[in-house]
């Protein structure tokens, strides 16, 4: 016991005065943690609750423009200013610069003739399968024109998805509520009432939003559940800049000879690497979580809501920290320099950031990538934060995800062994 004491007490003195791994751990990490979860909270603040500037060019004068221009007001989405009726392609797109706007629609001249005649048409064709009589001169009539959406190439395809079926929506209300005024004349030689007129298209049924979870009690996700933890993992693994470098330095300097000239085991230094490296990790969890909570909302940030079972964030922070602390050991013990140290330790773990989903969502990955991800030990680490985290469970519901986590630790436990016995260092 002692041995692995005075061990540990070596390896704390050896980490303390590497000031640029200490950096590469904490620092490097905390930045990304708050320069991300910015960058993702504004993103959901422009999906969520910001509203997109829109321009619309009406060169139509009749009703049915201005009811268009009023639906998609309505829709929550959109923030609304109109241009002169006699705008060119390349003065929309001018305009667009100046207003710092992503989109502008053209409404074209003759849309209110259009949209009525349509109506018409389709409200003439309701009545003759009715069995009544409609005026045949309505009953071929070509499509309304399409209006013309302009937009900024920077706006990604799932937003612009988003604005196409806004304004068709839009435009499907202002065409059913021309339909609906025209069979309701026809019928009743008179015209709707705006109050039944409002009851016949606004009866729709509502929609609940409930994020799934464990116990049926989680709030919705921010940003700050998203992020803190995917890149509190990367912090983990990023100890292989200092924890490899180490292994390697020992090697070269020819600390490992003069170890087996003692009586111990280089089995007990590897031990205390390993507890000390993994001590590192849980702090690094600690200090990047209490980030979360108590400075985030001091910046504007959403703040980080702790799961329920802070034992079973414990118990997965160790499990994390301690697969982080192996793959670092093994690394070290294979590498020859530090360059091949540090260059391959840095690449591989953006690698398996990638191909884990910590960078990017694993469900929008195609079916390869997503098979690569289930040998990515960062996949199953974010796996089992997101257990807790967003969906509220509690330390049986992650064990699932802690299982392979523990198989992977244990195959770089194994190869680190093999590697030593083949150099001959145990």
């Amino acid at each position: 016991m002692f041995k692995l004491w005075a061990t540990i007490v070596k390896d704390f003195r050896v980490l303390v005065r590497d000031g640029i791994g200490l950096a590469l751990m904490f620092v490097m990490p905390i930045v990304l943690v708050f320069v991300v979860t910015d960058i993702q909270n504004s993103t959901f603040k422009l999906i969520n609750k910001n509203k997109l500037a829109i321009l619309i060019c009406n060169r139509d004068t009749g009703e049915s423009s201005a009811q268009l221009i009023k639906t998609i007001n309505k829709i929550g989405m959109f923030k609304v200013s109109q241009l002169p009726k006699n705008q060119s392609k390349e003065t929309i797109a001018d305009s667009m610069k100046q207003r710092d706007a992503l989109l502008s629609v053209v409404i074209p001249a003759n849309f209110t003739v259009k949209v009525r005649a349509k109506s018409k048409s389709v409200a003439g064709k309701a009545l003759t399968s009715f069995g009544l009589q409609a005026d045949s001169a309505q009953k071929n009539v070509g499509e309304v024109d399409p209006l013309t959406l302009y937009y900024n190439p920077v706006l990604q395809e799932s937003m612009r998805i988003s604005v196409q079926g806004g304004l068709r929506s839009a435009l499907q209300l202002v065409e059913s509520r021309e339909t609906l005024r025209s069979l309701y004349f026809s019928i009743n030689e008179k015209q709707l009432p705006p109050k039944l007129e409002d009851e016949m298209l606004n009866n729709k049924a509502s929609i609940n939003e409930i994020p799934v979870s464990k116990n049926g009690t989680l709030s919705a996700p921010n940003a700050a559940q998203h992020n803190v933890p995917a890149w509190t993992i990367f912090a983990m693994f990023f100890v292989i800049m200092s924890l490899g470098g180490s292994v390697v330095r020992e090697k070269v300097n020819g600390s490992f000879i003069r170890l087996k000239t003692l009586p111990t085991n280089y089995l007990v230094g590897l031990l205390s690497k390993q507890l000390t490296y993994v001590a590192v990790t849980v702090i690094q969890a600690a200090v990047i979580f209490s980030l979360g909570i108590w400075v985030f909302p001091l910046i504007n940030l959403p703040a980080l809501n702790l799961p329920s079972d802070i034992f079973g964030l414990f118990v997965v922070t160790l499990v994390c920290g301690w697969c982080a602390v192996s793959y670092a050991i093994c690394v070290g013990v294979f590498a020859e320099t530090h360059q091949q140290s540090n260059g391959f330790g840095a690449i591989s773990i953006v690698i398996l950031a990638a191909i884990g989903g910590l960078m990017v969502p694993t469900f929008t990955m195609d079916t390869s990538l997503k098979t690569f991800a289930n040998f990515s030990p960062m996949h199953w680490c974010l796996q089992a934060y997101y257990g807790l985290f967003l969906e509220g469970g509690r330390l049986r519901d992650v064990l699932g995800n802690l299982i392979p986590i523990i198989i992977i630790t244990f195959v770089f436990q194994f190869i680190t062994f093999l590697g030593l016995k083949r150099k001959n260092l145990i």
